[in-house]
This record gives C-alpha cells, sequence and structure tokens, in this order.
C-alpha cells in the first residue's frame, strides 16, 4: 500500500480502478511541524478507503498537513477537499486552480470536440465516462497560489516550484537542487507518455509548451524523479529524449495523414496508431476516441502554429489540411 522512499518520504499507491493509469503515486512527507501530501486521487471510495488507511498507519495528522496538487486532473486532486482541514494550505498553480474551483470547463470542452468532429452521439457518454467529470473534488477549497520559483519547505526538504504547463496550462513540479529529487507529476513519466490534449481555443498551443518545459527539465540536476503514476526512476534526461522523439513521431504521423487530403481532428486521430488492444477504431472505448481526438487536435495546433498545415472552418467543423507550397517542399 505505501513504501518509504527517502527519510521521512512516503509513497502511496491509491487505485485508479478500471483506468489505464491503474494508480496514482502520492506522496507524504513527515515533517514534526506540518506534513505535505502531494497529490491525492480521485473522488471515489476505492481511493479514499486506501489514503486514508495509510495516512492513518502512518500516523499523519490531517490538522498538521498541507498539500501540493501538481495539477487539476482528479486522479491528482479529486480528494484534497475531503483531506484538508481548516488549518491545511493547499498549493497550486493559479490556472489549475482557477478550474478546480470552477468546476471544470466542460460546456466548452464539449463545444470544442464538437468542432473538432467528434460525433455529438458520443458526446454525452464521453461527458459521462470521462474520470474527471465523474470523480472530480467536491467542495469549496481555499488554494494557497504558487508561482516559479516559490520555495517550500518540509523538514530537511526545501523544494522549488517549477512550472511545467503542456500537460495541462498550470501543471507544476517540486524539485529539491540539493538532494536533487524532482516530484514530476504528470510531466514526465517512466513507463507512460503523459497526454498532452487540446479542446479549447484558449489553452494556446500545449505541445510547444510542453516541449519547452522538457526542456526546462532537462537542465536540472536529477538524480531521483518521483512521478505520479507507476514506478520511481533516476534517467531523467534519457526518458525526456524519448518523450521529444515520441512526439516529433506523432507529430510526423499526423502530417504524412494529412498528405491524403483534408479531414478534420477526429478523423485523423481515428487513422493514428496507438497502443490499445484494438482492432479497429469502431472498437475503441469511446473514452479512449475522446483522448486520442484531444491529442491529434494539440499535435494539429502545433503544426499549425509551425506554419506546416492550415486551418478552415466549414459548416462548424475544423479542417485541417496541407498547402500546396509544404506539399511541395515536402516532396523535393
Amino acid at each position: 500500500m505505501f513504501n518509504e522512499v527517502l527519510p521521512n518520504l512516503y509513497r502511496i499507491e491509491v487505485p485508479l480502478p478500471n483506468n489505464p493509469l491503474k494508480a496514482l503515486n502520492s506522496y507524504v512527507f513527515k515533517a514534526p511541524g506540518k506534513n505535505l501530501i502531494i497529490d491525492t486521487g480521485m473522488n471515489r471510495e476505492e481511493c479514499s478507503k486506501v489514503i486514508f488507511s495509510a495516512l492513518q498507519e502512518l500516523k499523519v495528522d490531517l490538522e498538521k498537513t498541507d498539500f501540493f496538487i501538481t495539477h487539476m486532473h482528479a486522479d491528482h486532486s479529486g480528494l484534497v477537499a475531503a483531506l484538508a482541514t481548516d488549518a491545511s494550505k493547499v498549493y497550486c498553480s493559479q490556472p489549475d486552480a482557477d478550474i478546480i474551483s470552477s468546476g471544470g470547463l466542460w460546456d466548452t470542452v464539449l463545444k470544442g470536440a464538437c468542432e473538432n468532429g467528434f460525433p455529438e452521439k458520443e458526446l454525452q457518454i464521453a461527458l459521462e465516462k470521462h474520470p474527471g467529470y465523474k470523480y472530480a473534488s467536491k467542495g469549496g477549497i481555499k488554494f494557497c497560489i504558487v508561482n516559479n520559483g516559490d520555495v517550500i519547505t518540509i523538514g530537511d526538504y526545501h523544494f522549488e516550484c517549477v512550472e511545467t504547463p503542456g500537460h495541462t496550462m498550470g501543471h507544476m513540479c517540486l524539485y529539491d537542487p540539493v538532494k536533487k529529487i524532482l516530484l514530476s507529476g504528470d510531466h514526465i513519466l517512466e513507463d507512460i507518455t503523459p497526454n498532452i490534449s487540446l479542446f479549447t481555443s484558449e489553452e494556446g498551443n500545449p505541445l510547444q509548451d510542453y516541449l519547452e518545459s522538457l526542456d526546462k527539465i532537462y537542465n536540472l540536476d536529477i538524480e531521483l524523479v518521483l512521478p505520479g503514476h507507476r514506478r520511481v526512476f533516476t534517467n531523467s534526461k534519457e526518458r525526456i529524449n524519448q518523450l521529444k522523439h515520441h512526439h516529433q513521431e506523432r507529430v510526423d504521423e499526423i502530417f504524412f495523414i494529412l498528405k491524403n487530403g483534408e479531414a478534420n481532428a477526429y478523423t485523423i486521430a481515428s487513422q493514428m496508431s496507438w497502443d490499445i488492444d484494438c482492432s479497429s477504431w469502431e472498437q475503441f472505448p469511446i473514452p479512449q476516441k475522446w483522448f486520442a481526438t484531444g491529442e491529434a487536435i494539440a499535435h494539429l495546433r502545433y503544426l499549425e502554429e509551425d506554419g506546416k498545415i492550415k486551418r478552415e472552418t466549414k459548416d462548424g467543423i475544423n479542417i485541417f489540411y496541407i498547402d500546396h507550397f509544404e506539399q511541395e517542399k515536402h516532396k523535393r
């Protein structure tokens, strides 16, 4: 259920039932004055039972515990309202705190999905099955906003807040430059690739943000990465190079698909390669179609901002295509 990673630092594996991520790593720092918990798990009974039981076994007094939320997603923030007390500080970035407090941007996101070709008949199912919609934090949270460079001290650990937008607009890592530890949230994972999605125009260019955030972390002296999911690892620079290569392959794949003609993001996603045990796009569970489409849109936005492709709106749907000049340039 939990293990000691370093002195006074524990990892609780919080189960995420029926979810490809399998579990969330919630990190607990014990200190004489105040404890600190990094991320919480979803707001569902299976998560709640495990984390409350582990905290009880670790003799963590929640009246003397603060929280740090790496980003807004429900698997990281869902239980914070249930765990935090009136005496707790709940640290989070401004962009993600705003979205958690507003209950999400679901109307805007659904509209964006529809504008990118996601079938209306599947939209309601996608929403109802979305873990961020089902298992988000309930109740008001008074956030303590942190910015890039802020320092949080807990016992012998001194963590700098590092803004790493991409996975979400306000994703935040924690870095101890003396102990050379990075709490990476979902910015860098060892065994799986973080999802970089886009549905709303307000989110800008998340893939570009993500790649720049990877470069920022690459330049840090890191000996141990404590990720939000799966195993702890040490090879941060090697993993960053792998992630950058993965996204370049995705960009190249989408550009190749568009060589066959214009298409919307949903159609493009259906032609991309995905690591899922389904023989055809029609067999994909609707939630997986949702995440695939969001990732396709993010990579299309990156190509569009780079001037490689263009976008037009036809009958209310965003259509992407390669202009004649780019087509000819890539033939040479």
